[in-house]
């Protein structure tokens, strides 16, 4: 039957979500419904508010890509047994047909339905997406309070796809430019994996808390030239005696200096990833990948079939969510998008219903 609840509303971008009812129509054979538990306020999330960025679906839309909930009904029989389960719903909910989703790469699907984006999103009561791909928790993370795990749904998975693409093996460098949001958990992952990680930020809190969750280096770089960053920079590297052919250069910031500062540490036969997203152009000489004989790649969400992955470092502890999360309720959804765009937060914000 159909759910009645209730949701924050993107109507224009620019203006404050609005808080009203939604009915969320009976779940097709293919869908689930979950009541949302938490949900994780992301950088994107600001981008379709304020209107920067578009959204595939139409206004007024529910925004939230990171969503931890609970499985309250089902369309089909075949998915019965997520009824009840606390769930991670991932932000790329991929087809599982199509040539990309038979090619490994789920996360690049066409079909992809992102919450949020392409419908409606986990800044709600409860959300209707396909069930196939939902992500029940494991029983070592199931446990009193699993609103942390919501950033699992894009900024743990993103950074765990993101050290995949790059190829990164043990012994390698990783260079993280932009040490918060989804660059610290980049960092944590390719520690996880073997890198000496090497963390570029402007901010020295943000530098501070990459080297307490493991990275070996921190490199400063507010008000300080281009060339004296990159020396310091691939200094670590040189000084280990690494080779550039094995250097994982990742951007994470967005911002066109991260970008900029970021394919400067290109060296030979290096691997460049981007990760981070602005809508704004950035002018980078691509001559450079010829003369370096380098590789570059961009990186899109995660297929679902990763998560468990994901589950495993953080139960075993090798990527700390806690020190990067910090909690609110749900009804400061707006007083929230405010300060991001300030530049105020400076913990991941993650917003639960229960407490408003």
């Amino acid at each position: 039957m159909p759910t009645a609840t209730q949701a924050w509303f993107l109507e224009s971008g620019g203006q404050p979500l609005r808080f009203r009812d939604l009915t969320l129509a009976d779940p097709a054979v293919h869908q689930a419904v979950v009541r949302v538990l938490a949900c994780g306020l992301c950088h994107t999330d600001l981008g379709y508010a304020d209107g920067s960025v578009p959204t595939k679906h139409a206004l007024p839309l529910v925004l939230g890509h990171e969503v931890v909930g609970v499985v309250e009904a089902v369309g089909d029989e075949s998915h019965a047994a997520l009824v009840g389960k606390r769930v991670v719903v991932p932000a790329v909910l991929p087809c599982g047909k199509c040539a990309y989703c038979r090619a490994g790469r789920a996360n690049a699907c066409p079909r992809q339905v992102m919450p949020g984006n392409d419908d409606h999103g986990g800044f709600a009561r409860h959300l209707l997406v396909p069930a196939a791909a939902l992500q029940p928790l494991p029983a070592a993370l199931d446990g009193d309070d699993v609103r942390a795990l919501s950033v699992v749904a894009d900024a743990v998975s993103t950074g765990w796809q993101a050290v995949l693409r790059s190829g990164l093996q043990a012994g390698d460098v990783a260079f993280v430019v932009g040490a918060g949001g989804v660059g610290a958990f980049v960092a944590q992952v390719a520690k996880a994996m073997g890198a000496t990680v090497v963390a570029l930020d402007t901010s020295p809190e943000r530098l501070e808390l990459a080297l307490q969750l493991g990275a070996d280096r921190a490199v400063p770089v507010a008000g300080r030239p281009g060339k004296d960053v990159k020396a310091e920079a691939q200094g670590h590297a040189k000084a280990l005696g690494v080779d550039s052919l094995r250097w994982r250069i990742f951007e994470c910031s967005g911002a066109a200096a991260g970008q900029t500062l970021a394919w400067s540490l290109l060296g030979r036969c290096a691997t460049f990833v981007q990760v981070g997203y602005a809508a704004a152009a950035v002018e980078l000489r691509l001559s450079n990948l010829m003369a370096f004989d380098a590789t570059a790649h961009g990186t899109w969400g995660c297929p679902p079939d990763q998560y468990p992955a994901c589950f495993e470092l953080i139960a075993a502890g090798k990527v700390q969510l806690a020190p990067l999360v910090a909690y609110a309720p749900m009804a400061t959804l707006n007083d929230q998008l405010r300060a991001m765009a300030d530049h105020k937060l400076t913990r991941r914000m993650v917003l639960d219903p229960a407490l408003d």
